[in-house]
């Protein structure tokens, strides 16, 4: 089964089983982010969940990771079924910049959109952990965000088409009247999300779908730069999709991810790779 190629924003899903559960979005075409919260409604934790995407086809998933901390989870497409809905490029959000959310619980709910309060922070989220976050503030006083959770946060800039930096999990209490929210909302960052999950490991999946070396094979030279170790990979991927290794699909995923890799790398400066 192959969905219909989607337009613009359209990477982002909703979820359900049963019931309407939340929200999510591609990472790639298998992996669906989402917020760990929006699958308590879950009736069996086993079992299939309905994944709908923006263009109205439906595919099957199952919950492939949790990480209840950070409450963040990770949906995989059942195999079999291709998504042919747009990757979403990855960003990094910086303060006074805008923001958007192409994702809306109902056709007649608002877009949310506003500015970003500050750059990437540390934020201790309802699930215990601490993880990178941003603080958003929202044009639209609705007073409840909830059913916006696990969507996407678009940053957006005079300089550069839209990117996903992060996605929406928690709303601020209003301190004046506790039984609102106030249009304050944290949201993980792109970079949060990456590091949670080992799927999204570039290093790793190299080294498990790399064909193994013949005897006496030298390992490539240390490259100068994070932008050169990118395009190391790059050209990696694209010989293993010409010797049949991986299919176009797969290169696309990695391409992608290396790509996201970058700006982990730009993160932490100088000091070498990421254990």
């Amino acid at each position: 089964m192959i969905a219909r190629p989607g337009t613009g924003t359209d990477y982002w899903v909703e979820l359900s089983q049963g019931r309407r559960l939340g929200a999510g979005f591609l990472l790639t075409r298998r992996f669906v982010v989402t917020a760990l919260h929006c699958l308590r409604g879950m009736a069996d934790d086993e079992a299939e969940l309905d994944v709908a995407l923006a263009d109205g086809t439906r595919v099957p998933g199952r919950v492939s990771r949790q990480d209840k901390e950070a409450d963040l989870a990770l949906v995989e497409i059942s195999a079999g079924y291709g998504v042919a809905q747009p990757v979403p490029v990855a960003g990094v959000a910086r303060g006074g910049e805008r923001w958007r959310g192409p994702y809306r619980p109902a056709a007649n709910d608002v877009e949310l959109t506003g500015w970003v309060a500050g750059g990437a922070v540390p934020y201790d989220c309802e699930g215990g952990g601490r993880i990178e976050a941003l603080q958003l503030t929202a044009d639209q006083h609705l007073g409840d965000y909830s059913g916006y959770s696990g969507g996407p946060v678009e940053g957006v800039t005079d300089r550069q088409d839209p990117a996903v930096v992060g996605i929406l999990l928690e709303q601020s209490p209003d301190r004046a009247d506790p039984t609102r929210s106030a249009n304050v909302l944290f949201a993980a960052t792109i970079r949060e999300v990456m590091r949670r999950f080992d799927h999204f490991d570039v290093g790793h999946l190299v080294a498990v779908l790399r064909p193994a070396a013949g005897g006496g094979a030298e390992a490539l030279p240390p490259p100068p730069s994070p932008a050169r170790r990118v395009d190391t990979l790059l050209g990696l991927f694209q010989q293993m999709a010409e010797q049949a290794v991986l299919d176009p699909a797969d290169v696309s995923e990695l391409r992608y991810l290396a790509l996201k890799r970058v700006f982990d790398g730009q993160d932490r400066g100088a000091g070498g790779d990421p254990a």
